[in-house]
């Protein structure tokens, strides 16, 4: 890749970011904001083919992903036999309103249920298809009523999920074997009008105030058989009846190119990688299957599943976790627990996730955690800084704000007693209490008289005292370089490889007098020295305190990635330049110059500055 023009951003990084008053997620519609302000929320996929748990006739789902919802389809069960399933269910024992009391203990704010799956079997008793619950129970269950009548008893808000693209029942739905056996738009037009529109009719008619639709077709509509037209007509009778509903991406729509659509859902059980102003969610899994699988291992911690909601919050983000009940209704012990749980942390620090929003700096800024942010009443304004790791030597060091705090304490701390902490222009750095508070994650509140103003752009002091300065985190660069993700399963780590001259810089900031020695990680196989690495340091506000360190590439020769398999890797060495000394407190570019020599690339990985 080739950088045209080494782009100073000196000027960009002394601009501060006063965020104005439509902080957040400005592009939430009034509809929505119950939803941004939520958070978390239940999902269920429950239905006939939890019955099969995963297994049909001895016979595994035939398919690695093990998503047992579609055993109906990938193991090629015929539809009389595949209702046959529904003999196992023990309708006893199935209560609805258990599930919404699990999700109400979990501290969510909304469930979601699978009305009608991709086997196209409903879950309610229509009246516009002979396959759903109330032609196949005797006596009749309708479990979307008993849901929705749970959810208004315990106050969280009904989601129903509705396949509206994908139907392997009804004669001209859309099955992935169409596109063998061909049908024909008109064909599937038919199926269009004759089940979607008047069963999402019903749904949205008779079963009370619905919180939001979830559709399930992954990708865009110009890649299906579904027209735009059909999905506005289904959008629009949505906000015919039901004017409050949600809406998601997976209509179909993209957000992008309707603005009516409310929120953006992700790939299944991809996270958030970047702050988004509009909503959107995360629909997640607590193990792998979506459905119960009686086979599954793939279990998730809750330590994991906590952070997942964390992360996805500290960019403006939602996450909706599933359970997959069996088919006598039980939520299999490994997720109850784990969901309860987090109900748990969340009953201590919830208030750093209900009505919290993305704060301003990068999301990898800090190596001890996440932060989000929120206005509270009194005109005051919180960071919530979610601790993963707790410093070893107790201190928490906050890099990029200007404000100075007006306190700071811990959340689960009902006393809130005050945590002393030093604020030094651009660098806050809070003492914290010998036990990390809570087993899972801990979060330090420090609260300022105004929202805090913050330098953009600062790669920050880590938790052990030093800069890791990588290339997912420069500021500016110049030169040829092809960048190089993780390889040989970790074993060769991210880096550059440079082949002529690249200079890259970064921005620190120092928060007091001091020296830093300096270290540079590369690989190169050469067989004798060839090339130069040049690191220098400027201040941003004066000429005082520039230095220099020069040294010679050298062979950094071969290692053994894995013992016994012939894995032979290029070793990354690390090397110490020298010293810096920085002589008062402020910004200092941080640059480094390669030059690479006639025979081999240069594989930079990264520059380590720390405190002597």
């Amino acid at each position: 890749m080739k950088f045209l023009g080494f782009t100073s951003i000196l000027s960009l990084l002394m601009l501060f970011n006063l965020l104005n008053s439509s902080f957040g997620q400005s592009q939430t519609n009034e509809r929505a904001q119950w939803f941004v302000d939520a958070r978390f929320g239940m999902f269920i996929h429950w239905g006939v083919y939890s019955g099969a748990e995963g297994v049909w006739k001895g016979e595994k789902l035939r398919n690695a992903n093990d998503y047992a919802e579609w055993i109906y389809y990938r193991n090629r069960i015929e539809k009389d036999e595949y209702v046959k399933l529904l003999d196992r269910f023990d309708w006893d024992s199935i209560d609805p309103e258990a599930w919404v009391l699990l999700a109400k203990r979990a501290g969510m704010k909304y469930v979601t249920l699978t009305a009608k799956h991709h086997d196209g079997f409903g879950l309610w008793d229509s009246k516009v298809s002979d396959y759903d619950l109330g032609n196949y129970t005797n006596p009749k269950r309708d479990v979307v009523k008993e849901l929705s009548e749970a959810c208004q008893k315990h106050g969280l808000k009904l989601g129903l999920y509705y396949s509206h693209w994908v139907d392997w029942e009804h004669e001209y739905g859309w099955d992935h074997t169409r596109e063998i056996y061909k049908i024909t738009p008109e064909q599937y037009d038919i199926y269009w009008q004759e089940k979607v529109m008047p069963q999402m009719r019903e749904l949205l008619t008779d079963y009370g105030p619905i919180g939001m639709i979830w559709f399930d077709m992954w990708i865009h509509h110009s890649n299906t058989i579904v027209t735009k037209k059909q999905l506005m007509q289904l959008k629009g009778l949505i906000r015919e009846l039901q004017p409050d509903c949600l809406v998601n991406s997976r209509l179909g729509l993209s957000v992008e190119e309707d603005g009516d659509v409310d929120f953006r859902t992700l790939g299944d059980n991809q996270l958030g990688s970047k702050k988004l102003d509009y909503p959107w969610q995360s629909p997640g899994t607590v193990a792998h299957s979506w459905g119960f699988h009686k086979l599954e291992t793939q279990w998730k911690s809750t330590s994991s599943l906590l952070k997942a909601l964390i992360g996805n919050v500290s960019l403006n983000g939602n996450y909706m976790l599933n359970i997959g009940p069996r088919a006598n209704g039980d939520v299999p012990y490994e997720i109850s627990q784990r969901m309860l749980y987090m109900g748990e942390w969340l009953d201590v620090n919830g208030e750093s996730i209900y009505g919290a929003q993305a704060f301003d700096l990068d999301k990898d800024q800090h190596d001890w955690g996440k932060i989000t942010y929120k206005p509270i009443d009194g005109g005051k304004h919180r960071l919530y800084l979610h601790v993963y790791t707790w410093p070893f030597d107790h201190k928490l060091p906050v890099t990029g704000i200007k404000t100075k705090p007006s306190g700071a304490f811990v959340l689960r701390d009902k006393l809130q007693s005050p945590l002393s902490f030093d604020h030094r222009q651009l660098f806050t750095e809070v003492t914290l209490p010998q036990d990390q508070p809570d087993p899972l994650v801990s979060v330090v509140v420090l609260e300022y008289d105004q929202k805090p103003e913050i330098v953009d752009g600062l790669v920050a002091r880590t938790v052990d005292g030093g800069y890791s300065l990588r290339q997912n985190n420069v500021a500016s660069e110049d030169g040829e370089r092809i960048l190089k993700n993780y390889e040989r399963r970790g074993t060769v780590p991210p880096h550059a490889n440079i082949s002529k001259s690249y200079q890259s810089s970064w921005k620190i900031f120092v928060d007091r007098p001091g020296e830093m020695a300096v270290d540079v990680s590369y690989s190169y196989q050469g067989d004798k020295p060839s090339g130069s690495v040049k690191v220098s340091s400027s201040p941003v506000s004066s000429d005082a305190g520039s230095g220099e360190l020069k040294h010679n590439i050298s062979p950094t020769g071969l290692t053994v990635g894995e013992p016994n398999q012939n894995w032979h890797i290029d070793n990354f060495a690390s090397h110490r330049l020298g010293t810096f000394h920085f002589p008062k407190a402020g910004i200092y570019e941080i640059s480094i110059n390669i030059k690479a020599g006639n025979r081999e690339a240069v594989k930079f990985q990264w520059l380590w500055l720390e405190g002597k």
